[in-house]
């Protein structure tokens, strides 16, 4: 075959596109079948266009409200009228290229790498994407709290065990956290991201059922994939992990006073006390503190991510150097893609190209609730937090 061969001579980027897509992408396909990510055709029709661009923000249509009148003959009607909200939404651009020398290809008797390239380049592909979801998750969660609207979105959509006993997760942790988020809308909740340390626990408690896959040989196998309470759950290590220190009593094990100081046995020097996890500001003198890690979970809930993949002009190409290492292919790959989370806004206060970086979208200040515009807070009209079906858990384990 002419494109088995890894050289830009023989290189189709339409056959390669095409095998890419065809190799099964188990963990972005089950977050797609959790339906927290949704497809949004105001998105891509605006981003599709001849006139299309990589920032634009698009009208969300307000939720009819108010209170009713008693109907008793006497009392007059009162009307109220839908405020129309605006959410900024961005494009996010990724690119990333491979390089195969000839004589590879030369001492393993020419064996096709296309294949083995090809299935590798669908699973970073799903890396990328489930980066760009976290990365903005912790910019959600990093909104400037000076505004009331955001700080109570944050304040409630947050569950916090830590101070909790062991404070780690147990059986009814998943629906209490839903609950103090959305109240009845609890039941949107469809997928959790959390980190190994926190689903092994979970497993340790049988909590978590693991999904399994047949492949086209017939053969199954467990998947790194499970469902906790009915809520997919995608384990990722990049999920914040932060050592620290929580509060503690005197006769907790592992406790260390703190102090001045910090010069004896089972104490610790209050300036090293960092960071610090506990209940106060900063850590008390002659109080007790105790070491842990403090993970991040976080809770998606149905179209809670619009989501489309825009393509670009050239996704696949190769190049061609024949001289470098006696000869060498390199493989380019492109992607454009939006990822919108529901009822919350993309501001592109603090965003250096046409493109986000993972870390700008992580800042807070590039996002806020969706509201109506109004230059005074006072005057807005901001979207109902318990529309929005995201939430985080705060836990030791």
């Amino acid at each position: 075959m002419a494109n088995d061969k890894f050289d830009s001579k023989s290189f189709n980027p339409q056959a390669f596109g095409y095998m890419v897509g065809r190799v099964p992408n188990l963990k972005m396909n089950e977050i797609k079948k959790s339906r927290a990510l949704a497809g949004n055709p105001d998105i891509k029709r605006l981003f599709g266009s001849q006139d299309g661009t990589a920032y634009a923000r698009i009208a969300m249509r307000g939720l009819i409200d108010g209170d009713a009148v008693n109907y008793d003959g006497q009392t007059d009607i009162t009307a109220t009228s839908t405020k129309t909200f605006e959410q900024g939404v961005v494009v996010v651009g990724r690119a990333k290229a491979w390089l195969e020398r000839d004589f590879s290809y030369d001492i393993t008797g020419g064996k096709d790498f296309m294949q083995n390239i090809s299935e590798q380049v669908a699973e970073y592909k799903d890396g990328l994407d489930e980066n760009t979801i976290l990365a903005i998750l912790e910019g959600i969660f990093s909104m400037k709290a000076t505004d009331k609207k955001n700080k109570e979105f944050i304040d409630r959509h947050t569950y916090d065990i830590t101070a909790a006993g062991e404070g780690v997760m147990g059986a009814g942790t998943l629906n209490s956290a839903v609950n103090k988020a959305c109240g009845a809308n609890k039941k949107k909740f469809s997928l959790v991201f959390m980190h190994s340390d926190v689903s092994t626990n979970l497993e340790n408690l049988r909590l978590i059922e693991h999904l399994k896959y047949t492949d086209e040989n017939g053969m199954t196998r467990e998947l790194e994939l499970g469902t906790w309470n009915g809520r997919l759950v995608v384990v990722d290590d990049d999920l914040p992990a932060v050592e620290g220190y929580f509060d503690a009593a005197e006769d907790t094990p592992g406790a260390l006073k703190v102090t001045t100081e910090g010069s004896a046995d089972g104490e610790i020097k209050k300036s090293d006390v960092t960071p610090y996890f506990g209940s106060e500001a900063e850590a008390t003198e002659n109080n007790y503190v105790v070491a842990g890690t403090k993970y991040t979970t976080y809770i998606l809930g149905t179209g809670s991510v619009f989501y489309e993949d825009l393509g670009a002009k050239v996704p696949y190409e190769m190049s061609r150097d024949p001289k470098t290492n006696g000869g060498q292919d390199t493989l380019y790959m492109r992607q454009r893609k939006v990822f919108a989370p529901f009822g919350i806004s993309y501001e592109k206060a603090s965003q250096a190209s046409l493109s986000p970086t993972d870390e700008e979208l992580k800042k807070g200040d590039n996002w806020t609730l969706v509201h109506s515009g109004e230059k005074s807070a006072n005057d807005r009209t901001y979207i109902n937090h318990k529309a929005i079906p995201i939430a985080r858990i705060f836990s030791r384990g």
